[in-house]
């Protein structure tokens, strides 16, 4: 699997990093420049207008799903249209799972040569962000899948029986957003460069103002110093909200996480 935009890595050094602007897909390890954004339909928010509901942090918008959260003031908001994922093992030009709108904490936590092409990348301590579900019949199938693809492709790849997680969970946000999450991880991923080793994920499935399904996730390293902590991830599940109507994503669809 692929590292992100500079936000995690996956076990299988060989793999590509995947960054997609608009409509360009990058082997670069480093944020690709911000696509100009997409006109905004009546109903939709533009993500300069909302503000974050906790003093202090800073609001993430995705227009392309209506949706908004917010992260602490240490962490980076990407622009809405960048899309970061990691790619599948097979073909590295093609997502196996992924996000828009993404924030990162410690963007340059490690650095790391994937497959000794002399080409460093950046790898973040965490990362986060929403993406659609197209498919998903109940927010626990959202959150699951979703929740068990990140652990996997961010810290286990190619072995998945390193991967474990938690029964759904019924959970409201404090705007009144009703979904489910997911907690996921790795148990004993391997450690065959500086940069790997176990991590975890949560994803809360809900649905949008248009009623389809969409997740936020989070993904992140453990059991390393400076890792962030569970209040801290749960804090910012709390502040998930709706934000006007979705527009059309500019990227199409994300990447709809396989079946654990």
């Amino acid at each position: 699997m692929s590292v992100t935009v500079a936000a995690g890595v996956a076990v299988a050094v060989t793999a590509a990093v995947l960054v997609r602007d608009g409509d360009r897909v990058d082997g670069a390890g480093g944020p690709a420049s911000p696509a100009p954004a997409p006109g905004s339909p009546s109903g939709s928010v533009s993500p300069g207008t909302v503000k974050p509901t906790v003093k202090g942090w800073k609001a993430v918008v995705n227009p392309a799903h209506g949706t908004a959260f917010d992260v602490p003031p240490d962490w980076e908001v990407l622009e809405p249209q960048i899309f970061s994922g990691f790619s599948d093992d097979k073909d590295p030009d093609k997502p196996a799972i992924g996000h828009t709108a993404p924030a990162f904490f410690k963007k340059k936590w490690c650095s790391l040569d994937a497959n000794g092409d002399g080409y460093v990348n950046d790898i973040a301590l965490a990362s986060t962000g929403t993406k659609g579900a197209d498919g998903a019949k109940t927010t626990d199938e959202v959150a699951e899948k979703t929740a068990t693809a990140w652990a996997y492709s961010a810290f286990a790849s190619p072995d998945k029986e390193v991967v474990k997680w938690d029964k759904p969970v019924a959970y409201t946000t404090k705007a009144g957003v009703k979904g489910s999450y997911v907690k996921a991880r790795t148990e004993g991923a391997k450690k065959d460069h500086k940069c790997a080793g176990d991590g975890w994920a949560i994803a809360f499935g809900f649905k949008n103002s248009k009623g389809d399904f969409v997740a936020w996730d989070f993904y992140g390293r453990s059991g390393v110093q400076g890792a962030v902590r569970d209040d801290v991830v749960m804090r910012i599940l709390g502040t998930v909200r709706l934000s006007g109507d979705p527009v059309s994503d500019p990227l199409g669809k994300e990447a709809s996480p396989p079946s654990p």
